[in-house]
């Protein structure tokens, strides 16, 4: 977290009395530490505290590899935490203001408007998301990240994070030797302070108006053979959903049962699902253990339950990855001094279609068209399939989830296809899968190809 700066007012050399706050990937009110810290300035210079989320025209933009960056379904999942967002804002008496653009301009241009504020969000490894920072702040503007997103703080690191061993197994090693344990989770936030004055927000909207972000309600279609069936209500994109089936899913023992379910491809009973709410943050990793914790203590631990755990730290292993290594895991070569990928277009466009000729991966890339999901095992298949069967290049598929993955998280999407392609820090050099064994063992009765090719 970088040091609190004076803020000054531009027109009359005062201090800024706001803070404003940028909502990126923490689109929730529980476990907020980015949003305590914001808060706490704010009541400390006696200001306001004006929330903001971007639309970032970024994401508007076409891949080098002929398709547009964000698809339809991710951007109405986000859209679905945002709408629960506001709503929780303006019941707290606040709002959020929500502006198409550039992030760095907006954000300077807000700055400017209102008087020099200071902006808090939560840090994001990310090389995009890093530059993102560093722009405003060459603009002239102040900025604070928190650190927030893993399960573990920092500070409980038995290592500095820039001396995070490479490889998963010696990190999970490492936090069980020194008997690491997960944060626990703030409380939810429930007292804001108060919005700019109505002046000085009318000025904000008026400057922003041509930035306005323009709300589409058009929800895209949702096959209904998805196991993650976010067209019904009780797996709406926000936060009250995101907690809500966080107790279901824990008052139906299911933790106890994880580890034997999550390799199943039907069904929204495999896996924990939370990971479309993990994404965005509408959920924290943090809030999620705590509950798992807490059954533990009502019903006892198991095997399943410990790799509820083990999932989430191969997330902070990723996102200390990159805080470690930054640019370096986006290279075309990855982390290893290894020949560049080659890249066939005609075939990368087969595995797009679900048109292979392999059905068991055909049948993966359409339950991704279709409804925005894919299980973990599934995943696996297919990026295994693209990099090592048809010879493409790894970073091509790596886009195609961004685009397609409602769960889309840059952390992890970017591990696991590095880890696939041999790129990474994992020490084997290849890490491929047999499709037709794994059509075997995880559908023998050919149940799921046959739900999957009849599109």
């Amino acid at each position: 977290m970088t040091s609190f700066p004076a803020c000054h007012d531009n027109r009359s050399n005062r201090l800024s009395p706001g803070v404003i706050f940028w909502f990126r990937n923490d689109l929730r009110l529980h476990d907020q530490v980015a949003l305590a810290h914001a808060i706490d300035i704010a009541h400390r210079l006696g200001g306001w505290l004006l929330p903001v989320y971007i639309h970032d025209n970024r994401l508007d933009a076409m891949t080098p590899w002929g398709f547009k960056r964000i698809g339809a379904k991710q951007t109405a999942w986000v859209r679905m935490a945002l709408d629960d967002l506001f709503n929780q804002l303006t019941r707290l008496g606040s709002t959020l203001i929500q502006v198409s653009g550039n992030s760095a301009h907006v954000l300077a241009n807000l700055v400017h408007v209102l008087g020099g504020p200071l902006i808090v969000c939560e840090e994001i490894a990310a090389p995009e998301e890093q530059d993102q920072v560093e722009e405003i702040r060459r603009n002239g503007v102040s900025v604070e990240t928190v650190w927030q997103s893993t399960l573990i703080a920092p500070e409980s690191l038995p290592f500095k994070p820039e001396d995070l061993p490479d490889t998963f197994t010696k990190f999970r090693q490492l936090l069980e030797q020194y008997a690491v344990r997960a944060t626990p989770p703030l409380e939810d936030v429930k007292v804001l302070p108060p919005l700019p004055g109505h002046s000085d927000l009318a000025l904000c909207r008026g400057a922003l108006h041509d930035l306005a972000a323009s709300i589409d309600s058009n929800h895209p279609e949702i096959d209904p053979r998805s196991s993650f069936p976010w067209n019904q209500f009780r797996f709406h994109g926000g936060e009250k959903a995101a907690l809500a089936h966080l107790d279901q899913y824990c008052g139906r023992g299911l933790p106890h049962s994880y580890k034997s379910t999550r390799n199943e491809l039907i069904g929204i009973d495999y896996s924990s699902k939370w990971s479309p709410w993990l994404a965005t943050g509408a959920l924290s990793a943090r809030r999620a253990w705590a509950a798992i914790a807490k059954f533990e203590e009502m019903h006892g631990a198991n095997e399943s339950t410990y790799w509820l755990f083990f999932e989430l730290l191969w997330r902070d292993h990723f996102r200390w990855l990159h805080l470690k290594y930054g640019k370096l895991l986006y290279a075309a070569r990855g982390l290893k001094n290894i020949s560049l990928p080659k890249h066939d277009h005609a075939a990368f466009k087969k595995w797009c279609d679900g048109e292979t000729g392999n059905s068991f991966i055909d049948a993966g890339m359409n339950e991704l068209a279709l409804t925005g999901y894919l299980s973990n095992r599934m995943r696996q298949n297919v990026a295994s399939f693209l990099i090592h069967d048809l010879r493409c290049d790894w970073r091509a598929g790596a886009a195609w989830f961004e685009a397609n993955l409602i769960d889309y998280d840059v952390y992890s999407n970017q591990g696991n296809w590095l880890y696939l392609s041999g790129r990474g820090t994992d020490p084997r050099p290849t890490r491929r899968f047999n499709p037709q064994l794994q059509a075997k063992n995880y559908d023998p009765e050919g149940i799921y190809r046959k739900m999957w090719l009849e599109t």
